[in-house]
């Protein structure tokens, strides 16, 4: 990387310290530069990059990296940063700030795990664990969406707006049964989590601030529970 794309990625890191910085490397006519763009995520400990930002530049140039900082961290990728540098498909560079140093990362055809995976919202979060579930356990694809953090406080429904887009039916609570989505509405005025029942009684499911892994299916999470779902694939199977 360019010693004039370095320094301008440390001025940027510098400026948006404790958040994260977030941006671009941009090719124009054969010469590297840092596009600046706008973290939208809430908090300190992720990045959304700005989509607008991002088209603007593509008329620009060429994307070749994505950037962003880790403030009082290392400069090591989280599996959340494995997983979106796939998504991209283009080398990821992650600098820790204050030291400035720095770590490159390649797609390379990275999964995640599916438990025991760290939360991280619209990247590893419980919509994402349910599309891996099904594609890795059912050979299902499911459709991504965006969502934005905490969209169930401003005004969104993703999962009621998109269920049947995903290819879910509403299906009665009393038939529940293996590999069914639990919606459940958690201090929120919409369902805003949601679950896959196994047989044994027990769901999967990433909760905000906990890894992956199963719970058994009562008390509180059958309390919040709104809505059950299955895919039409497996309604005949």
């Amino acid at each position: 990387m360019r010693k004039h794309v370095i320094k301008a990625i440390r001025e940027h890191a510098e400026r948006e310290y404790p958040r994260e910085c977030c941006g671009i490397v941009l090719r124009v006519d054969g010469r590297d530069e840092y596009v600046p763009c706008t973290n939208l995520a809430s908090g300190t400990e992720h990045f959304v990059l700005d989509h607008r930002e991002y088209a603007a530049a593509e008329d620009r140039g060429e994307v070749v990296t994505i950037v962003h900082s880790h403030p009082n961290i290392p400069a090591t990728p989280s599996q959340a940063d494995r997983v979106s540098c796939e998504r991209t498909g283009l080398p990821w560079l992650i600098m820790n700030w204050p030291t400035g140093e720095y770590t490159m990362l390649e797609p390379s055809g990275y999964l995640s795990p599916l438990m025991g995976r760290p939360f991280a919202h619209g990247v590893l979060d419980c919509y994402a664990f349910i599309r891996d579930y099904y594609r890795e356990t059912l050979s299902i694809d499911l459709p991504d969406f965006e969502r934005r953090d905490e969209w169930w406080l401003k005004g969104e429904n993703l999962y009621l707006d998109n269920f049947e887009k995903a290819g879910f039916v509403s299906v009665p609570p009393a038939t529940l049964c293996h590999h069914d989505v639990v919606l459940m509405q958690v201090a929120s005025g919409v369902p805003n989590h949601a679950a896959v029942f196994q047989e044994n009684g027990t769901i999967l499911q990433h909760c905000i601030g906990r890894l992956s892994g199963p719970d058994v299916y009562g008390g509180y999470w059958r309390k919040v529970t709104v809505k059950v779902l299955r895919h039409k694939d497996l309604i005949h199977a």
